[in-house]
């Protein structure tokens, strides 16, 4: 479906666009280098745009024919999104994950695809461009993360323990008012929460075993593919609220990510219900 040395070859694209766009404007962006899009608080700068023509020119370049749904394209082009999950070949392609954070000059923001065949999620790969390394996945191949020397590291979620005992990231913003009504009180049950701002730095922690649960609400696949399959291929165990899996072209219905399916229960009969 999706090799090794292709999912490598896509590490060499978003590393080669974090060198070329994003990196050389880090902190150094002017006023006019940063936009909004839906809200104030829903941020594009020159280094989004500029990433991800790079990155969808490179796909396009090495799997001609293929659909690339980037964020910055969907923006303006939303009908990509319907097209995802009955595609012969896709990428989904967050050029800054965590925009937010790059636009203050704080170095906690990643760039992210995920490979989809078919409505599958085969390949995925999350890249730091501040430290140089990636996240990368294949599907029934693992997860490791990728130094830039090419040193490969398994990566393993964090072993199951009792809800007193979890951390993670638990993402409300995006919350019905009901639920989260029954979410943010019951944060106390957790040992610790936080929120990064930044979906690729989450899913990297988790699949290295530094966290036990991620909890989202909305669900953008350009921001979930790629760290949802990492999870998986790091041996963690992810399903919507309702308890139903996750797949391409779903943006709703919420997504808990666990070290297994009984503390996927856990968190969910302790935070929803």
């Amino acid at each position: 479906m999706f090799t090794i040395s292709q999912a490598c070859e896509l590490d060499l694209l978003l590393r080669a666009a974090a060198r070329t766009e994003i990196m050389p404007r880090f902190r150094k962006l002017g006023a006019d280098g940063i936009r909004t899009k839906t809200g104030p608080l829903d941020l594009v700068t020159d280094a989004d745009t500029a990433a991800e023509a790079m990155i969808t020119n490179g796909l396009h370049r090495l799997h001609p024919g293929c659909l690339v749904v980037g964020e910055e394209a969907t923006a303006s082009d939303p009908g990509l999104l319907d097209r995802l999950a009955g595609a012969e070949l896709a990428f989904t392609v967050d050029p800054v994950d965590g925009t937010s954070n790059f636009a203050a000059g704080l170095p906690l923001f990643g760039t992210m695809a995920a490979v989809v065949v078919q409505g599958e999620v085969v390949a995925s790969v999350i890249h730091d461009p501040v430290v140089d390394s990636s996240s990368i996945a294949v599907r029934g191949k693992g997860a490791w993360e990728q130094a830039a020397d090419g040193t490969r590291t398994a990566l393993h979620v964090a072993q199951a323990t009792s809800l007193s005992k979890m951390s993670g990231a638990v993402s409300w913003r995006y919350l019905a008012a009901p639920l989260r009504a029954k979410v943010l009180p019951s944060l106390g049950k957790l040992a610790q929460t936080y929120d990064f701002r930044c979906a690729a730095h989450e899913y990297r922690m988790l699949a290295a075993g530094h966290c036990h649960l991620l909890m989202f609400n909305r669900l953008m696949p350009w921001d979930h593919l790629p760290g949802w399959l990492l999870h998986r291929e790091a041996g963690g165990y992810a399903a919507r609220f309702d308890g139903s899996s996750y797949v391409p072209g779903m943006i709703d219905g919420g997504l808990i990510c666990a070290p297994d399916r009984a503390c996927y229960e856990v968190v969910r009969e302790g935070l929803l219900k």
